[in-house]
């Protein structure tokens, strides 16, 4: 095998690395939000929000992703719909990522105890305040390492954006193919810059996880009597 070509298109594989990276984090970025308000719809006692919630993540899960991309990309034309091939790529890995956020924040959020919800509720916290200072911080944490196996999933599907041409990793290597004659160097490196990215992020997010678990795990509890407290001195 050849990779003397390295010397002269190393460039090209970090426009191609960087250009994935900015894929990923805003497809998991946006798809995050859209998933926490897509899990709030999913255990709403308002049926129609449910039923939404319910719809989307069941048509989005069951179908590929490649078609998502393709229909926003070339579908949505027929409507009036012009995007760039970079905003496409990002709104279909958004809307992918949100169906799947959506089910982990859904199976966190359940996962917590009811008996804090209860407390914070007992003392006078509105049930938005009780959601976003008592349950989510507690859900988020316990759902890290599956929200991080969604940034790796991301990662590497976003390699299939690629078919309506963002010069991502993929398509730069399959340029290069082409271009050099090469049909099997320029994938090996591909390979070893995902698995880099991937290795290297799955580490970070295990650092983050133990340091979050080193924290006091009561300290949703305390920011509840803290409020209180500050309640309290208020009213005096």
């Amino acid at each position: 095998m050849d990779f003397s070509f390295l010397q002269d298109y190393w460039p090209m594989f970090a426009k191609g690395a960087w250009m994935t990276l900015k894929l990923s984090f805003f497809g998991v970025l946006l798809g995050t939000l859209f998933g926490v308000l897509f899990a709030l719809m999913r255990i709403s006692r308002i049926w129609i929000l449910k039923a939404v919630a319910s719809i989307y993540i069941e048509v989005i899960r069951g179908t590929p992703l490649l078609v998502q991309i393709l229909v926003i990309y070339y579908g949505l034309t027929e409507f009036g719909i012009n995007m760039s091939a970079f905003m496409a790529g990002v709104t279909a890995l958004t809307i992918n990522s949100a169906a799947y956020m959506a089910e982990v924040f859904r199976a966190g959020i359940q996962a917590i105890d009811k008996g804090q919800t209860e407390a914070a509720r007992s003392l006078g916290m509105p049930k938005g305040m009780t959601m976003r200072y008592i349950v989510l911080p507690q859900a988020f944490r316990n759902m890290l390492p599956a929200i991080g196996n969604e940034f790796i999933i991301i990662l590497k599907d976003s390699s299939l954006v690629s078919t309506v041409g963002i010069a991502e990793l993929l398509y730069n290597a399959r340029t290069l193919q082409g271009s050099l004659f090469l049909p099997f160097e320029p994938l090996i490196v591909v390979s070893v810059c995902y698995f880099v990215m991937t290795f290297t992020l799955s580490k970070l997010l295990g650092a983050l996880e133990r340091k979050l678990s080193n924290r006091d795990s009561s300290s949703g509890i305390k920011k509840i009597f803290r409020k209180k407290r500050d309640s309290e001195r208020h009213r005096l």
